[in-house]
């Protein structure tokens, strides 16, 4: 069977399939090289707009993050390893009430020129600039509305390929949402050390090895800080492989994000974590489609701002996501306690989390149990611990047959709803 070494304070990746999961997510952030120059890229970007003879020229408040971004939980892109989507909020001194393609257009005079190898082009809500590495930014405009709180705001909807009677006006607050996320996400010393040191090490950056948590360098900065965000990271990823060749909307992050907010606190394990937000989402998916409805979930700190106006279309889309949640949910409560092998668990983890994140996040452990098996000690700090293998086996305490599938989480009630 195999063999865990127990060592003062407790190792929040001792599970094997924690620690899997939490190689797997590794995969998934944007590389320390890209990392560091996205703020570096947003100034230059706003500079670009606000140059001499730009249409906006004196017209920038400010340029802030939003979605993934705002909240540390940017991941690969969708149908990719090596492509990475960041969100930008231009706020604007203009009339909240100005004519939503009038706007999209003016920002789009103010960076169409921007000196990227692979473009600018205007979208129906927002701006994007392409790099050539793979990354790129998506700048949405904004205008703050009067006697407002959090920077409350109208962006613009105006698709040029529709006519101006289906343009509008959407009331939304951003930085309102991830000042809720990230208090009801606060930081988990422990997990966010641990993961960090993870993440270094995968990309060959070194940290003392009993370096505390705020010793570390500056250059190194925090990837994620605690178990939801990382557990959201991963639902996202499921969902990207899930419909990889969908060819319309899928289930939107904004979304999935506001359950892990709601999820969050409490110990959790990441796997259980995973299982917590997978099981909410369906539960609330299942529940509207019940009562005959499109799921409405709303934004926390604006009630009337609609998180999934646009997805789903219709009740077969919530229901085919539901139960692919379900299925995740069933499975990874599953393998918490079967007898697996590694290979089976690769081919596993690839079906549902992608290839090539996978066959990485497997090097990084066969490297660590390695390590651990050739020191028979820690691996890590004298404050963790650390998984030996003593057969085959990856994961799991009994025989997988006799392992029950978990039952639903009972239906939760907090979720608003918007008109549709």
């Amino acid at each position: 069977m195999n063999r865990t070494i127990r060592l003062p304070g407790d190792d929040p990746f001792l599970a094997p399939l924690d620690a899997v999961l939490a190689d797997v997510a590794i995969a998934l952030q944007l590389p320390p090289g890209l990392h560091a120059q996205v703020g570096e890229r947003y100034e230059a970007v706003r500079r670009h707009a606000e140059r001499e003879g730009s249409p906006l020229r004196g017209r920038i408040v400010r340029f802030y993050p939003q979605g993934s971004m705002a909240i540390d939980a940017t991941i690969s892109m969708r149908g990719t390893d090596e492509e990475y989507d960041l969100d930008i909020l231009a706020e604007l001194d203009l009339d909240p009430w100005a004519d939503p393609d009038e706007v999209l257009d003016l920002l789009f005079e103010a960076l169409k020129d921007y000196p990227v190898s692979k473009g600018v082009e205007r979208q129906t809500r927002c701006v994007t600039i392409r790099y050539a590495d793979g990354m790129h930014l998506d700048v949405t405009p904004s205008v703050r509305l009067a006697s407002t709180l959090d920077r409350e705001s109208h962006i613009f909807h105006a698709n040029p390929d529709k006519p101006a009677s289906e343009h509008f006006h959407v009331r939304m607050n951003a930085y309102g949402f991830a000042e809720w996320y990230r208090a009801r996400t606060p930081l988990e010393r422990k997990f966010a050390e641990e993961f960090n040191r993870r993440f270094n090490d995968a990309y060959g950056l070194t940290v003392r090895a009993d370096a505390e948590f705020d010793e570390v360098p500056d250059q190194t900065p925090l990837v994620v800080k605690n178990t939801a965000t990382v557990a959201l990271q991963l639902l996202k990823r499921y969902r990207n492989v899930a419909y990889a060749d969908a060819t319309g909307r899928i289930p939107p992050s904004i979304m999935l994000s506001c359950f892990a907010g709601y999820a969050a606190g409490g110990a959790s394990t990441l796997s259980d974590m995973v299982i917590r937000q997978a099981r909410m989402v369906a539960s609330e998916l299942q529940r509207a489609g019940a009562n005959g409805t499109r799921i409405a979930v709303t934004n926390p700190a604006l009630p009337t701002e609609c998180f999934t106006d646009r997805w789903p279309e219709n009740l077969a889309q919530q229901q085919d996501f539901a139960g692919k949640l379900t299925k995740l949910a069933d499975e990874l409560a599953w393998l918490q306690t079967a007898d697996i092998s590694q290979e089976e668990l690769a081919e596993w983890l690839q079906a549902r989390f992608g290839k090539r994140a996978v066959e990485r996040s497997m090097k990084q452990l066969n490297q660590r149990l390695g390590r651990a098996v050739r020191d028979a000690s820690q691996s890590y700090t004298p404050k963790g611990g650390v998984y030996v293998p003593s057969a085959p086996k990856l994961v799991g305490i009994g025989a997988a047959s006799a392992v029950a599938m978990p039952a639903m989480a009972r239906p939760h009630t907090f979720m608003g709803g918007c008109r549709r």
